[in-house]
């Protein structure tokens, strides 16, 4: 559950931020704060630990109280700054890829003030890319390519291709194609089908691992690098790796998932027989493990229903790799 803290700084503005945290508790951890003198060691202490601060007061007292603290649209929470009457519901900070609209839209509708929103592809009803990726889970390959494509679809329509099925109709500035000066990419793959290509990588594939005892974290890393790139697959685009429950102690394993910050998921012989699919199989490890193939089955265990083997075993320094993607549809169904 996301964490959002409410400031109040009157009598009246307590009374709206008790109705704005009632609002979002179903979402969101609340955390009450009145921070009168100590102001600054508090907006910064919940700066840097909130997913959303939401003033109740002035705008310059919330411009103020962050200023200090202002990093990266990439990392910055969600700032929206309500009037302690009620009335207005400002998004401040972050209002793509923070969640600061969103936020707004559903205080404004639960307390029965008015949202105001000011990003430009918002009032001009135009599709925001990093406000999408944010809110779907999928990652921007590149932010000056994201900064690039805002500009260029407030003055047109931009070609976009998804390698997915799409559910909903395309959003306004958005229209099908797959060439053109500047689009938008749905993809796990490394390509660029427009001059100015702007991927967004959902994290939806799946590494299975099989390796001999004792390899290291460098040699793993290097064998899934080789396969990735020879497949021109992305590499933001992996959620997990898996393998046999037999590796579960192997330091270069663990720690080339710790490396990626990916978690790692071992399942027994018996369950990786019992994977679904067509496999590339091996007596020898079969003989060694219980199973004829380690990195595919894993692979398409971790995808989980619907899955598609998208990268079969490959070897290379005793490491084998294979990659599955999990089903998944692009959605733009509001």
């Amino acid at each position: 559950m996301k964490r959002a803290a409410v400031l109040s700084y009157t009598r009246r503005g307590a009374e709206t931020a008790d109705r704005i945290a009632e609002a979002i508790q179903d979402t969101h951890e609340v955390v009450r704060a009145e921070p009168k003198g100590a102001q600054k060691g508090i907006v910064e202490k919940l700066f840097c630990e909130m997913d959303a601060l939401i003033f109740v007061g002035a705008c310059g007292i919330a411009v103020r109280a962050i200023a200090p603290f202002v990093r990266s649209k990439e990392s910055d929470p969600a700032v929206v700054v309500v009037d302690e009457r009620g009335e207005h519901v400002i998004s401040l900070l972050s209002g793509h890829i923070g969640g600061a609209n969103a936020l707004t839209r559903r205080i404004a509708a639960a307390i029965g003030a008015a949202a105001v929103i000011t990003t430009a592809t918002d009032v001009n009803h135009r599709f925001a890319a990093d406000e999408w990726a944010a809110k779907h889970g999928v990652r921007i390959h590149s932010m000056d390519a994201a900064k690039r494509f805002a500009a260029a679809i407030l003055e047109r329509d931009l070609p976009v291709r998804c390698d997915f099925p799409v559910r909903g109709s395309l959003p306004g500035g958005l229209v099908s194609g797959d060439h053109g000066a500047c689009g938008l990419l749905i993809s796990c793959a490394v390509e660029s089908p427009f001059e100015q290509t702007l991927r967004l990588v959902p994290k939806i594939l799946h590494l299975g691992l099989g390796c001999r005892r004792g390899v290291s974290a460098d040699g793993i890393e290097a064998a899934v690098s080789q396969a990735l790139c020879s497949a021109h697959i992305d590499p933001m685009a992996i959620a997990s790796a898996a393998s046999i429950d037999v590796k579960k102690d192997e330091e270069g394993l663990l720690e080339f998932c710790r490396r990626r910050a990916i978690p790692v998921q071992f399942y027994s012989a018996d369950e990786l027989m019992n994977a679904a699919g067509v496999f590339s199989p091996s007596e020898f490890v079969k003989r060694t493990v219980g199973v004829d193939n380690v990195c595919e089955r894993a692979a398409m265990l971790d995808a989980g229903i619907g899955a598609a083997l998208i990268l079969r075993k490959t070897c290379a320094n005793g490491v084998t790799v294979a990659v599955a993607q999990e089903k998944w549809s692009a959605c733009f169904e509001e």
